[in-house]
């Protein structure tokens, strides 16, 4: 069972706008047990559509294509499939309905554009959006295929997949119990992680496979499951998940949609502690990290971005002896300064940066990447150097995520 998504849009094409609904309903189709073998991006141009959905047909059993279906002259989409599938466009009364009331609650004048949106082809079966004005619709084959065409509006888009397509397809095609699980990490390499893990992943048994996912300072493990017997699957999943935690549960910060920062929060939470940072290369960056959780001002207080010498000095006081004496980049200065933040706004945790994010600025001791975190709490002050490289994005990203990696851990210990 294998589908292909096609996007529809010159605006992909050339790259104005980034293609999430191919990402989100691969996810989605894959928990249906629907294999995606393809994606394809096609222009507004109604040749390569036909040739895109040609294509498409004849070498999956669905096909899902996204965009196309708003109400100016650009939107060639339904006009196609009517070509393709040789029908004619018809007047849906539900949909006319809905469009008419949606224009008349917003006290809009009911534009004929706006009207030909009831306009579908014949042979579909209307699928009812409730978030918008543009329906799906749902063609099929002699040979039982399927052809979806959604509104490329990623939350319209949604909203007809979940409500309408999820029912259609689970039963129109004879699906596979599928189960995903996905083991998040951080603080070590993939390849050093593939090491610890490898007697694990070679008794996997045939029908569950494992995929390394790594981007920057993190790895996810995605565990794929198919099986007639849905039970035993979910228990010879958590077996394996279970087996993960005894071997390296250290690095594992969440399962699925979790975030570091997410998981921080709990932590803080359970223990009614509170944080606060002192950033001098991350600019603020894992203060954003923080606060992006709803409900973080329960535990975060604020943060001070030192990054010139006399706003460590003024502000955290840090003495300038230090300064003259070790540099800014250094164990003793973030030391001082997760210390003082922590003194300064009466917090449980302080943490602190100062690194050379680059690309200028490297020395021979300290080239560019060189890193110093520090993490206090009443127990103890914990530092540690690293170099994240010589990419200035990715080594604040990697600083913050593995600032916040260090705080978890010494949540966990204390």
């Amino acid at each position: 069972m294998q589908a292909e998504i096609i996007t529809i849009g010159d605006e992909i094409l050339i790259g104005q706008i980034i293609d999430t609904n191919s990402s989100w309903l691969g996810q989605e189709l894959g928990k249906l047990g629907i294999r995606v073998a393809y994606r394809s991006s096609v222009g507004d141009k109604k040749e390569d559509i036909l040739d895109a959905i040609s294509n498409a047909i004849n070498r999956n059993h669905l096909v899902i294509i996204t965009g196309g279906l708003g109400p100016t002259k650009d939107d060639i989409t339904k006009h196609t499939l009517a070509e393709f599938f040789n029908t004619t466009l018809i007047e849906d009364a539900k949909v006319k309905e809905w469009v008419t009331k949606i224009f008349k609650q917003r006290n809009l004048p009911m534009l004929d554009t706006n009207l030909a949106q009831a306009m579908v082809p014949a042979s579909c079966k209307v699928l009812f959006n409730r978030s918008g004005t543009a329906p799906g619709m749902w063609f099929e084959t002699e040979q039982r295929k399927v052809v979806i065409s959604l509104p490329g509006v990623p939350f319209e888009m949604k909203t007809i997949f979940t409500e309408e397509c999820v029912p259609l397809l689970s039963a129109h095609f004879t699906l596979p119990n599928i189960l995903h699980r996905t083991i998040l990490t951080c603080g070590i390499g993939e390849s050093f992680l593939a090491k610890k893990i490898s007697a694990i992943e070679d008794t996997l048994p045939a029908h569950i496979t494992l995929a390394y996912l790594p981007s920057v300072g993190m790895v996810r493990l995605r565990f794929s499951g198919s099986s007639t017997n849905q039970q035993l699957l979910f228990e010879e999943m958590n077996q394996i998940v279970s087996s993960l935690y005894d071997v390296v549960g250290e690095y594992i910060y969440g399962e699925e949609n979790d975030t570091l920062e997410m998981n921080i929060g709990l932590l803080l939470k359970s223990s009614s502690k509170t944080i606060a940072t002192a950033e001098s290369c991350t600019g603020g960056f894992i203060s954003h990290m923080l606060t992006s959780v709803p409900g973080s001002s329960s535990y975060y207080k604020g943060s001070v971005v030192a990054y010139a010498n006399e706003i460590k000095i003024q502000e955290l006081g840090v003495s300038e002896e230090l300064l003259k004496t070790h540099g800014a980049v250094s164990e003793a200065c973030v030391k001082q300064m997760a210390e003082q933040i922590r003194h300064k706004f009466k917090v449980d945790v302080g943490v602190a940066t100062s690194g050379i994010a680059g690309p200028d600025g490297g020395t021979d001791l300290k080239p560019v990447g060189t890193v110093w975190i520090a993490v206090a709490d009443e127990f103890e002050t914990i530092t540690a150097q690293f170099n994240m490289g010589d990419n200035r994005e990715r080594t604040i990203l990697r600083t913050g995520i593995t600032a916040l990696d260090l705080v978890r851990k010494q949540l966990i210990k204390h």
